[in-house]
């Protein structure tokens, strides 16, 4: 009998745990971006363009700060708002180096969130959320050894889905800090551009705008011509990393 009771107990906690993450997950992934449709839809819709997020974030002066924070949290952990029109806001209202600090506070903290819920929810709740091929597939790259190229790649090339990424991380045999180390490396380019561009704007610097966009294009191009020389030196990094 006691071994009976204490089986059973085990299988309630168990069930009490599962029922607690899914309300966990539906809360984060699902509530929060229902809420925020049906109770914030004026707020959502007001960022339709450049000059709305400007004005937004100018309404609230200082506070705008840890408010850029959070919507940089937030666009990491339930991919709602797009990120890139945020960048370009904080670089034409904070200049480049405090934008860029802001923006890696909450890039940091947003892949560090998800990273984690993937972690406590387990690889049954993240499939809900974005699908269970999906997920596999990104789980099976991110066990390879060639799982620390493809992260900063994923992460670097702009235009690539990323919002699966660190959930499928969590629920990998990915360690954390390289992780985050990577992901925030391969952010930084597409980052910094961003809030460049944004700065330019400000100070209407058109041509050094054109003159980035260049290089961007440019360095986007040499990634792919001299990829195998890039996965090599990555491959040495992963290497250091994972001793």
């Amino acid at each position: 009998m006691g071994i009976n009771n204490l089986k059973e107990q085990k299988n309630k906690k168990n069930v009490i745990i599962s029922v607690l993450k899914i309300l966990l997950l539906l809360t984060i992934v699902a509530g929060i971006p229902l809420y925020i449709y049906f109770f914030q839809h004026d707020w959502l819709s007001g960022f339709k363009d450049f000059d709305d997020i400007i004005s937004y974030l100018q309404s609230y002066k200082m506070e705008s700060i840890p408010i850029y924070i959070g919507i940089q949290i937030l666009q990491i952990v339930i991919s709602v708002i797009p990120g890139q029109f945020f960048n370009l806001a904080a670089g034409y209202l904070y200049t480049f180096f405090p934008a860029l600090l802001f923006s890696v506070i909450g890039a940091f903290i947003g892949t560090l969130l998800s990273f984690m819920l993937a972690k406590v929810l387990g690889s049954d709740f993240v499939h809900l959320f974005f699908g269970r091929d999906k997920t596999q597939e990104y789980v099976k790259k991110l066990n390879s050894k060639k799982a620390y190229t493809i992260v900063f790649f994923i992460y670097l090339i702009p235009g690539i889905p990323k919002d699966v990424v660190s959930y499928a991380a969590g629920v990998s045999e990915m360690k954390l800090k390289p992780f985050m180390l990577l992901s925030l490396v391969g952010r930084l380019p597409g980052m910094m551009g961003s809030i460049m561009i944004g700065s330019m704007w400000h100070k209407e610097e058109y041509i050094g705008m054109i003159i980035l966009a260049v290089i961007a294009a440019s360095a986007f191009i040499l990634c792919i011509v001299f990829r195998k020389k890039i996965n090599r030196f990555l491959d040495e990094i992963y290497e250091k990393i994972s001793s």
